[in-house]
């Protein structure tokens, strides 16, 4: 090869930036824009390139009030780089693309693609024909072209995985504008979602995370209200697959049988997050969420008598429109008696386009604030008593990747234990890797985290350290750059099928 080929193949090479903002399911689209992007050529940039990149992705949320600043002021930040770079391309795509559709070319005409939730497998296709008509291109899909998991990925982690079994919700909440972006809920088919399933142990993950906006309601969309039970109790047939989570689900569906299946099920893990959203019956008729304060602690209370040693997480939101100072007590009653292991507490936010933001009854921000500090102080308190129970306790962890921001000066590791709460640990003599499992004695409780600050008692090599560490050999030898033509698009080619298919921020 010349010179001058040399030269222009180091041109060719094109480098992609994928951020997210929002729920699981945003993170799991990203993954499969990450794997689509490279599967047409793409080259993933170096961390901390902040827009760096030839081709920058927005993957948005529309959760928030202010979600739309977030993305304009982002944008902003990029149009002064991208008028300096010939060719850089911007995308946005997600839930605000999908509710703003009309608007986002109009505030930033600098962006290349928009396209929705439902057709994101389009983005390379439509980069490449707004790269070569010069002009912007926005596709909104209405309905889903094809469930996210059937896409290629770019899995952030090698030893664990989200697994997608239905898409859209059918629930009404007034404070929830999903419904209206991903639409109706549709269910993948059992046989499809096994599969997946091997074939991710096969590459050497050993923990998969059942996703969908409202996962226990699983069967809804093919008439069986049992599927997410026979689901789980299917997971636990799947050799090598060591740990089976689940979310979110929401208590209208949890049932008596998921309770038996969750028990009853070596793999599927004594973990539960279930939001709440408010312990007032008064404010949980207003939200259009269909139980109350009684139902819900009922199901905690199965919960616990089935699986003593399980950790249950909520979502908790103050200050929902109308919300008395009642109303609020009843929510601190609910959390005392729940007793549970972590609460995600947001102080309500007006979603655009949903009933809840022309509500009479909006609470003052300092009402809302002041609310919100006794809250947290509430369960900051219990989940530190809640930790506390578990020292002494010989706890089985699965090594994770980045989960302690002081690991390197304190000589720590740290990992995830079957309730999924997060342990910090004295680094062996041994080696040990992501997806690695140790056996550890906890000896320190904090609020958010466990301390096992004795020597590891057992090391157990895996199949997924095997993975992590196969992955970062080939990341460490790839070469700074590669030779490409232009991004290939088209339909990308399906995954291969695992032998032995199986059975066929709510």
């Amino acid at each position: 090869m010349s010179s001058s080929d040399r030269s222009r193949a180091v041109d060719l090479t094109r480098t992609y930036e994928v951020r997210t903002y929002g729920c699981q399911m945003n993170v799991h689209d990203s993954e499969r824009l990450s794997g689509l992007l490279e599967d047409a050529g793409y080259v993933r940039a170096a961390e901390g390139s902040d827009g760096d990149a030839d081709v920058v992705v927005f993957n948005t949320c529309a959760v928030r009030e202010n979600a739309d600043n977030r993305l304009y002021g982002n944008l902003g930040r990029l149009a002064p780089m991208k008028t300096k770079r010939p060719g850089m391309q911007i995308a946005v795509g997600g839930c605000l693309a999908q509710k703003d559709r009309d608007t986002i070319v109009k505030k930033a005409p600098w962006v290349d693609v928009v396209f929705g939730t439902h057709n994101i497998g389009k983005l390379p296709v439509l980069l490449e024909r707004a790269r070569v008509q010069e002009e912007a291109q926005v596709e909104i899909a209405e309905s889903l072209e094809a469930f996210p998991s059937t896409l290629p990925t770019r899995r952030e982690s090698a030893y664990a995985a989200w697994v997608s079994i239905s898409v859209g919700c059918n629930n009404t909440c007034t404070f929830c504008i999903v419904p209206a972006l991903r639409g109706k809920e549709k269910d993948r088919r059992t046989g499809d979602i096994l599969a997946e399933i091997e074939a991710l142990v096969g590459e050497g993950v050993s923990e998969i995370t059942l996703l969908g906006q409202n996962v226990n309601a699983y069967g809804s969309d093919i008439g069986d209200r049992e599927a997410f039970s026979k689901l789980l109790r299917a997971c636990g047939k799947i050799e090598g697959l060591e740990r089976v989570r689940f979310t979110s689900p929401h208590p209208r569906d949890f049932t008596d049988d998921v309770i038996a299946a969750m028990a009853e099920t070596p793999n599927v893990m004594p973990q539960l997050h279930m939001p709440m959203q408010s312990g007032s019956d008064t404010v949980l008729k207003a939200m259009r969420r269909s139980y109350r304060q009684e139902r819900f602690l009922g199901i905690i209370d199965k919960v616990r008598a089935s699986i003593p040693h399980a950790a249950i997480t909520t979502d908790i939101i103050v200050g929902f429109p109308g919300e008395t100072e009642e109303d609020f007590e009843q929510t601190l009653h609910a959390v005392r008696e729940a007793r549970f292991a972590q609460a995600f507490t947001f102080q309500y936010s007006k979603r655009p386009g949903t009933p809840a933001a022309t509500m009479e009854g909006q609470i003052p921000k300092e009402v809302v604030q002041a609310r919100y500090e006794r809250l947290v102080a509430l369960q900051e308190e219990i989940s530190w008593d809640e930790n506390k129970k578990q020292v002494g306790r010989t706890l089985e962890l699965m090594v994770a990747e980045g989960e302690g921001r002081k690991d390197g000066a304190t000589h720590r590791l740290s990992g995830r234990a079957a309730d999924n709460r997060l342990v910090h640990f004295t680094k062996p003599d041994t080696e040990v890797r992501p997806g690695d499992v140790v056996t550890v004695e906890i000896t320190y409780a904090a609020p958010h985290h466990l301390l096992a600050e004795g020597a590891v008692l057992e090391v157990r090599r895996t199949r997924a350290g095997d993975a992590w560490e196969k992955r970062n050999t080939a990341e460490a030898a790839k070469p700074a750059g590669v030779m490409l033509g232009l991004p290939k698009v088209g339909a990308p080619e399906p995954l291969p099928v695992a032998a032995g298919g199986g059975c066929g921020r709510d």
